[in-house]
């Protein structure tokens, strides 16, 4: 008998995590897929839909951000709302894989190098006790695996509490990631202080957190930040 080897196993049919019917191997049938809210028209800055041939919003164009590019394949409507949401605040972490696909097809689709290191976005330590799970680090994990780039966890530290930025309105929300975020110096060295970064996220709101990561990050002599995400609220 030889140890540790185990037969073949037909392969079982999965459910659409939107419709329930019946696909081979695939998160969503190819309907469902077809008729997610695709961010086919962005600005390379901000990822906030423009019409088709321009390439930077007004507001991007009147004064230029930190980010290099912002990266969301979707906007955040239904269906795209509900998996978030799931994956988010009820446990679902059959969603990541599916929404960190999503968003590797659009960063592997896009031309240009690749940056160094693939950066989370952190939830304070009190705020992960409660959930169990980072779901940011759940949808880069097979993001930074198809696209071969270290998945970096220790750099970038939130190390104040925060308010959801989905409870608070514009202006709150524009305050609220003030301060919340810090590098680790001595990780920063020992990484050899890597010169361009991708910070990843779930949603992309008022980009008040990710603005205030990409100052930190830059503040410590990262230069390079662009921001991948799945969704862009419109």
């Amino acid at each position: 008998m030889v140890y540790g080897w185990r037969p073949a196993l037909p392969r079982l049919p999965h459910s659409c995590l939107l419709c329930d019917a019946s696909v081979p191997s695939a998160a969503l049938c190819d309907d469902c897929l077809g008729d997610l809210p695709w961010n086919l028209h962005a600005c390379r800055y901000c990822a906030l839909p423009v019409p088709a041939g321009q390439d930077c919003c007004g507001h991007c164009d009147r004064r230029l951000p930190r980010q290099e590019r912002t990266i969301a394949p979707l906007r955040y409507e239904f269906p795209v709302d509900h998996l978030v949401a799931g994956l988010k605040y009820h446990g679902r972490l059959a969603h990541a894989p599916l929404l960190g696909s999503l968003l590797r097809d659009a960063v592997l689709d896009q031309s240009g190098p690749l940056p160094d290191l693939v950066l989370p976005v952190p939830l304070h330590t009190r705020r992960l006790g409660e959930r169990g799970y980072n779901q940011a680090l759940e949808i880069a994990r097979p993001l930074a695996q198809a696209a071969g780039l270290p998945l970096e966890t220790r750099l970038l530290q939130r190390h104040r509490a925060t308010a959801a930025q989905m409870t608070l309105d514009a202006a709150r929300r524009v305050r609220n990631p003030g301060q919340a975020f810090r590098v680790d110096a001595r990780r920063l060295a020992a990484l050899g202080h890597p010169a361009r970064v991708a910070v990843v996220d779930d949603v992309m709101t008022t980009g008040a957190t990710l603005a205030e990561i990409a100052r930190v990050l830059q503040e410590a002599g990262i230069a390079g930040v662009e921001f991948w995400v799945v969704a862009r609220t419109p």
